[in-house]
């Protein structure tokens, strides 16, 4: 494991402790790293490089949804990897681009551990219902319903910034809900 995997991995052990700022900084230090390797990836398989930053942040918010199935035991690098895969992939097929992704750039990647039975959907709506309504909207567009944040400025006659804004503040109402929950 190389020293920013370890960084990361004591930063999310540090976060599934509490560490609300361990958590935060590893986002911020997530995002870059996503950011490059999406952006290469949509290069080399022909897609528009600007739908970078709705990869970036379905990743981002998957890992936020998905922090508690990584094993400390494990490297965080192939998980957070197999994430920015799958939703790679995902975004790619919602365009009804078909898509194969050659085996041999993911070779360094482990299968994404499986979800743990106990995430029932009934807690993500009971969480959901108690953000604000917009931010349960557009959450729900994005994470539920896998629209774009273009799709979601749209539908929702936002701009595109003003559906980060409130997906940020969405992902920072239920990080609070959750640990106080907890």
């Amino acid at each position: 494991m190389d020293d920013r995997e370890q960084r990361w991995a004591q930063m999310m052990q540090a976060a599934l402790a509490g560490d609300q700022p361990a958590y935060e900084q590893l986002l911020r230090e997530m995002a870059p790293a996503v950011r490059a390797v999406v952006r290469r990836r949509l290069s080399r398989l022909g897609a528009p490089t600007g739908e970078t930053e709705d990869v970036v942040q379905e990743t981002l918010l998957a890992v936020h949804l998905k922090r508690h199935t990584w094993r400390s035991a494990d490297p965080i690098g192939p998980w957070l990897w197999t994430i920015a895969r799958n939703k790679l992939v995902d975004h790619l097929r919602r365009r009804g681009r078909r898509v194969e992704v050659p085996v041999e750039n993911f070779a360094d990647i482990l299968p994404a551990p499986e979800e743990r039975p106990d995430t029932a959907a009934a807690d993500v709506q009971r969480h959901l219902a108690l953000l604000p309504e917009k931010q349960q909207a557009v959450l729900r567009a994005v994470a539920v319903d896998g629209a774009s944040i273009g799709e979601t400025a749209e539908r929702m006659r936002m701009t595109p910034g003003a559906v980060r804004v409130a997906l940020h503040r969405a992902f920072a109402s239920l990080a609070t809900l959750l640990r106080t929950d907890e």
